[in-house]
């Protein structure tokens, strides 16, 4: 018998050891309550998502717009005004005045910005700027403007004809960007709206 309590005793003992008793959780002042460990010193918080700024015109686009993607069902982007084409859309934002969009085949194909529009290149690079600006970050060839006579020009970005999103710089008879256009070819070469 005696062997028999001297197996069994250490698991009592161990038994007796890790019990606790079983809190009210409707009678609970806080002292129960699971602190959460502290933050350690080496821990590196995630990253936040890179966001584009809103008057920044980039390969990508332009807020909430995106070259080659359809426009957001909640943006403020809208046709506004008549049209001259079903199959080409020319659309305009309030938040951006002075800026405009072409969508074909429901995706947004160019935008274009204007003289009266804030909105800048990442590089400062605005209407208004130089050719002599635009050269140092962007030295392109020219080709010459349908409708304005030297110095105007078209400065525009080598991979165009690949097919990916470029730029292309209209330069007016000031020898000063007018317009800044960013799409892909052979919407990013219209120079009518749609055509």
């Amino acid at each position: 018998m005696m062997k028999q309590f001297l197996a069994l005793a250490p698991l009592a003992l161990l038994a007796a050891c890790n019990s606790q008793p079983t809190a009210d959780p409707a009678a609970d002042d806080g002292a129960n309550a699971v602190t959460p460990a502290p933050p350690q010193e080496n821990q590196i918080p995630p990253a936040p998502e890179p966001t584009q700024p809103a008057h920044i015109l980039s390969l990508q686009g332009l807020g909430d717009l995106r070259i080659g993607e359809a426009v957001p069902a909640t943006s403020d982007w809208q046709v506004r005004g008549a049209q001259v084409s079903d199959t080409c859309l020319v659309l305009s934002s309030s938040d951006y005045p002075g800026a405009y969009a072409i969508v074909e085949q429901d995706k947004v194909r160019r935008i274009s910005i204007g003289q009266r529009s804030s909105v800048k290149l990442a590089e400062g690079i605005g209407t208004g700027a130089s050719e002599a600006e635009v050269a140092e970050y962007f030295p392109f060839p020219a080709t010459p403007h349908k409708y304005v006579d030297a110095p105007g020009k078209y400065l525009t970005a080598p991979n165009a004809a690949s097919g990916d999103p470029a730029l292309r710089f209209e330069i007016g008879s000031d020898g000063k960007v007018s317009q800044i256009h960013v799409g892909t070819m052979p919407v990013l070469g219209y120079v009518e709206a749609c055509s």
